[in-house]
Order: C-alpha cells, then structure tokens, then sequence
C-alpha cells in the first residue's frame, strides 16, 4: 500500500504532458501534498498541486499552461496557477515561503525563491503527511519531515510549530484529515491545537473557511463521528453550545440504552454517512443539509428533556429544536436556502415513525408533503432509528419504506402535493387579489386533501362558500 513503484502510471497523461512542458523551460516540477499522500492511501485523485522550483517568473509557467486550456490566476502575491482539464483540476504555485505579517488568512507576507530547496518550501505545510514530494523525472520521493511513516502509523503530527500556528484555520483541518484517514493526533500538536482555540484569531475565523472544513469532514468521512470527538477534546464545542448542550443529556433507556444525546448524535452521523454511501444521492449539497439535519435533529432535547415518574421524556423536543438548529448554523453559513433545508427536517424527523405507528391515512402522508421533502426526511429518520443500540432496528427500515411507497403512489416523495387551485383560479372566478386570498387557497387545499375533490368541485365550493 505504501510504495511508489507505480506513481507513474497512476499519474493522469495530460499532466504528464504538462511536466514535459515545464522542465523544457529549465522549470522542476515537483508534486506535492494531498494528491502524494491519496496515492500511498490507495485514494484516486482528481487535484494536483504541483510546486515549482528553478523559476521564479509567474508568466514563464502561465504561457506554458495556456497551451493546455484556460489558467486562472488565483493571486499574483502567492504565485498560484490554477487550470483545469480534462476533469482534473491542477494548480500550480513557484516554491514560497509564507511568513504571516497581520492577523487573519490573508496577513501573510509570500517570499519566491527559484533557489529553495524542497526541504525549505515544504516547512510551510501544515502536517507531515502533506508535506510528502514526488519528483516525476528522477521518480523520487521526497519526504524531509518523515510523513511516510506517520501516515503508515496513523499519525497527524505538525511540520513546524512556528508555522502551523500561523493559520487558526490548521486545527479544523487537523480535525477533518482525523476523521476522513482515521488518524491519531499526536500529542504536541494535540496540545498545540488547544492553544489555538482559545486565540482571538480562532474566534475570528471566516464562516465559509469554518464550513469548508465541516463540508470535507462529513462528505470525505466514513466515520464523521472520529472528528467530532475530536472537536470535543480539543474544546472547539465551547464556541458551538448549541452542540455541546448535547453531552451528558440523559435519555430513556429503552429506547436509547447507547447512552446521552451526544452519544447517539454521534452514532447518527455515522449511521447517515453508510446510508449515503450506498445510495444513489451524488449531489453534494443535498447530502451536506443531510449531515446537518441529523447532527442538530436533537438541539430540543436539553430544553425539554426530564424524568417523570421514573422516564426520561423530551416532549416537544423537535420543535424546540429549530431556535437551536438556527442559531448553530449561523454561526458556519449566511445561506439562508441552506438554512431553511435544514429547519424542516428537524421539525419533523419524528413524522415518519408517528405515521407508521398510527397506520396514517394518504392524507396524512399528503400534509406531510407540505412541510418537507418526504425523501429526506426518510434519509434523516432511518439515520436517527439506526443510530443507537436498540435489538429491534429492523422496524426501521420498515417504518421508512412503508412511508416512502405511500408518498411515491402521490408521486410526492421530492416535492409537496400540487394545489389543484392556484390564484389565478381564483381571478378567473372573479375574486380580487386580496388578503383573504391564503385563506381561500388554504380552504381548497382542505377539500383537495380532506374531500379528494376534483378542481371544478373545489371552484364551485369556493364560489358558494365566499361569494
């Protein structure tokens, strides 16, 4: 698994093409960080980051690259190229070192050198297992921090301490390359992560750089539940309460014998990444509001949860989730539509098991269908059933499927029941738009629901009821 004989061939043609290309320019071209370390985890890789050495003229390297196809600058003061091709993205950057100057990501000072060494250029990457070099010409792997055998051990350990706590940002990747390799964190850079935490720069990271971070942790991760633990012990919590409230609230045993909320949240997240794994869901933001809307289906609980006469109940807890749900996820994102993916699912992840028990009727499943995406929220409930440590999980899948087959009779699954009468409708009967125009349509959609009527059938209730 560990070896490089084959690095060659693995290497996409185009690229190949590409280093060809740099080295007739007296360019050395040598590839670098997480495409080196994917190879020697058997993991295919669509990025490249390739580090230029012998050159420092950005245009030499741009006039190469545009032979290629169409190279975007990233930032003339970092020396990165980026470019496109054939479904595989490349970037290229001249060797640098980074030397931070001011507070926030962008405080940094980038000095290019054609004369670095690889050894000098890789003290700025954050751990050693990214700091692994491969040069194509003398088919050569370089590895001056020792990142090889931290990886074949399972260890996530900085390169240079100076430099790593220089971007806040390194802990919550630290956090995410433990979770997506099943690393162990070493212990100095454990202690290192701790400090930065309790940083004002920490504090102040940008919201979009937090969330790519979670993004990479739940969508790359077999296990997102390693990370989260991770983000427990190193204390990050402490800036989401809305998360850590969920550590030591107790739950009945009965139907959640695996221990706190904290516990099953966990269990949950594990439980929704192998349900996504075998699906045929490919997009990505649809599984990112998934992860979301599992991890904070139970924020309600410590507002509610007590025991009373010897039972733990939180009534009310899906409800009492979304001020929780709305204020966490404010916190990672200013997208309001993301938000608003999420809400809904919290509110109801307990619909689909309430319906089943009861034996609802299509009308049920139809007003369902109004609130949420019945779809997901099958994904978001089987994900909570089959995150704890109950004997009988095979009603799990039963309670999903005996919902999911009713909403697909409607052809409603993914989208909420078509109202038969629309505004419109209603103009065409001779109503002025008005405010008394919900109220109506909220009264047709009753009898296109309760009654089953046909369109004509509603109009003309409509039209005796209101005029």
């Amino acid at each position: 698994m560990y070896t490089f004989t084959n690095i060659k061939t693995k290497l996409p043609k185009i690229l190949i093409k590409i280093l060809h290309s740099l080295q007739e320019i007296g360019a050395k071209p040598i590839l670098v960080g997480g495409c080196i370390r994917d190879y020697f985890l058997d993991i295919n890789s669509k990025d490249y980051d390739i580090e230029i050495f012998n050159i420092d003229k950005l245009e030499k390297i741009q006039s190469v690259l545009s032979k290629y196809g169409n190279v975007k600058l990233v930032g003339k003061s970092f020396g990165v190229l980026t470019l496109s091709v054939d479904n595989f993205e490349f970037d290229f950057a001249l060797a640098r070192e980074e030397k931070k100057v001011s507070s926030g990501h962008k405080g940094f000072e980038v000095v290019t050198s054609k004369n670095m060494s690889f050894e000098q250029a890789s003290l700025r990457r954050d751990f050693t297992i990214n700091s692994i070099g491969y040069d194509y010409f003398e088919d050569k792997i370089l590895d001056p921090h020792n990142g090889l055998n931290d990886l074949k051990n399972g260890i996530l350990r900085y390169v240079n301490k100076n430099t790593f706590e220089e971007d806040a940002l390194r802990v919550y990747r630290a956090v995410q390359f433990c979770s997506r390799f099943n690393l162990k964190i070493e212990e100095k850079t454990f202690t290192l992560c701790q400090r930065i935490v309790d940083t004002q720069e920490f504090q102040e990271l940008p919201k979009e750089r937090v969330f790519e971070e979670f993004k990479k942790l739940f969508l790359k991760s077999t296990k997102p539940s390693i990370g989260f633990e991770l983000l427990r012990k190193i204390d990050i919590l402490k800036y989401f309460p809305e998360i850590k409230n969920l550590i030591g609230c107790i739950q009945d045993k009965q139907y959640h014998p695996e221990g706190d909320v904290w516990i099953h949240t966990l269990m949950c997240i594990d439980e929704l990444a192998r349900i996504l794994d075998k699906s045929d869901i490919t997009d990505e933001y649809r599984k990112l509001y998934l992860f979301y809307s599992i991890l904070c289906h139970d924020l309600g609980k410590p507002f509610c949860t007590q025991e009373i006469k010897g039972r733990i109940t939180s009534h009310k807890h899906e409800s009492l989730g979304v001020e929780p749900t709305k204020q966490f996820l404010s916190k990672i994102t200013n997208e309001k539509k993301f938000i608003e993916k999420i809400i809904p699912l919290v509110k109801n992840h307990l619909a689909p098991f309430q319906l089943y028990l009861a034996n609802s009727s299509l009308k049920a499943v139809k007003r369902l269908s109004l609130k949420v995406n019945i779809e997901d929220l099958c994904y978001v409930c089987l994900a909570d059933c089959l995150g704890r440590d109950i004997k009988d999980k095979e009603k799990c899948p039963k309670a999903i499927d005996w919902l999911l087959t009713k909403a697909k009779e409607l052809n409603i699954q993914n989208s909420a029941l078509k109202p038969l009468v629309q505004g419109k409708d209603l103009i065409n009967l001779g109503f002025k738009p008005s405010k008394e125009f919900k109220e109506i349509l909220d009264f047709a959609m009753d009898l296109q629901i309760d009654e089953n009527l046909t369109k004509d059938e509603i109009l003309v209730t409509i039209n005796n009821k209101y005029k």
